[in-house]
């Protein structure tokens, strides 16, 4: 009797677990490129796009720009979007810009700073 309400137990537990989606896919790449020397010496720039419906785009040059002194020096920008799906099944895409003031992104789901 004992053994049996083990099995029982046993058989409730496995009932009760969450289910693995049915053969979960192998996400692979479609497509990838890359670009050196964009724009200046020092640039770069790639892409990529997978299978599951995730993407990503940068490009990143030095640019003139003035520090906290006001002295001229060199930073680099980068700019970029990159896109996923999901578990909503929705496509969530972000812009962003990432220069000496810091990262910047924007997207329609992110929440906006109020105005100061």
């Amino acid at each position: 009797m004992k053994m049996m309400l083990v099995l029982v137990a046993l058989v409730a537990v496995a009932v009760a677990a969450p289910q693995r989606q049915a053969q979960e896919q192998e996400v692979v790449v479609l497509k990838q490129v890359e670009h050196n020397n964009v724009g200046l010496p020092e640039g770069y720039g790639y892409e990529y796009q997978l299978s599951d419906g995730s993407s990503k785009q940068e490009q990143a040059q030095f640019e003139d720009a003035t520090d906290e002194e006001g002295n001229h020096v060199q930073a680099i920008v980068v700019r970029g979007s990159y896109s996923f799906v999901g578990e909503d099944g929705v496509t969530y895409t972000i812009n962003y810009t990432a220069d000496q003031n810091g990262f910047h992104p924007e997207g329609a789901h992110l929440p906006v700073a109020p105005v100061a």
